[in-house]
């Protein structure tokens, strides 16, 4: 069931409705917490918040798209490895036959 939860970032408290465990929430906030103060921490002069959303929303959009390809790729190497396997199997009981 949704709750309401609340957060502050760089200041601004936002609130939105989510289905996500308390430990996911904190893990999330603390994601995009991170990724925004990189940002502002390496900025030469102050970096406005806008900017480092949008940075920090791009990095953490950028490593999501890697993890799909990299899941994909694992996938595809495990249906080939169940394949493989589903083979051997099958030759075990054709031998027995």
């Amino acid at each position: 069931m949704s709750r309401l939860v609340t957060f502050e970032v760089l200041g601004q408290k936002y609130s939105l409705y989510t289905d996500a465990s308390d430990a996911d929430v904190q893990e999330i906030l603390n994601l995009v917490k991170s990724q925004i103060e990189a940002h502002v921490g390496t900025a030469v002069n102050v970096l406005p918040s806008s900017k480092a959303t949008i940075l920090a929303s791009l990095n953490v959009a950028s490593e999501y798209v890697k993890l799909k390809k990299d899941c994909a790729r694992q996938l595809e190497t495990v249906g080939a490895h169940l394949d493989r396997l589903t083979d051997k199997i099958e030759g075990l009981f054709a031998d027995k036959l």
